[in-house]
């Protein structure tokens, strides 16, 4: 498979974001590929979330929990698992997140990009600039790596 140039790849992640077909992993890392890092003061905020579907069995599991995204107030204070309550308020599951995070620059696939570390388990979520206000995210550790396939979400900031 040929290269994608970076608008080629924003068009195709917008495109599987608002369909949320199924994609081959494989598509979704020609997509990570073209896209440029991200450093982890960019990263401060709310975000809010949604899947990359992909046939990862993490596929569907965040709209369970009523997963709404992510809250970076700094780098050492990560809300990793920001979900919705029965009243409609935000809060931290750290149950589910078994705590909560860190972001740091962790290289993967040879490039160093902003990177959330959990507090709790062996996971690494990467993540990758799409637009001013979207991010791209690949999962990754020892428990994400399912049959060597990896879960793909993205964040939209606000």
């Amino acid at each position: 498979m040929s290269q994608l140039t970076r608008d080629e790849a924003v068009a195709d992640f917008f495109r599987r974001a608002e369909s949320q077909e199924v994609s081959d992993p494989a598509d979704l890392d020609r997509i990570w590929a073209a896209l440029p890092v991200v450093q982890v003061d960019e990263l401060i905020g709310s975000w809010r979330g949604g899947e990359l579907p992909s046939g990862h069995p993490m596929d569907g599991r965040l709209a369970a929990v009523r997963w709404h995204g992510k809250t970076f107030h700094s780098w050492h204070d990560v809300k990793p698992m920001v979900c919705v309550a029965d009243d409609g308020s935000l809060y931290s599951d750290t149950e589910i997140g078994k705590g909560e995070a860190s972001a740091w620059m962790v290289g993967f696939r040879g490039e160093s990009t902003a990177s959330m570390v959990y507090d709790g388990q062996p996971v690494i979520d990467h993540f990758k600039r799409v637009d001013e206000r979207t991010l791209m995210g690949i999962m990754n550790g020892k428990t994400s790596l399912v049959r060597d396939r990896h879960f793909y979400f993205f964040l939209v900031r606000g």
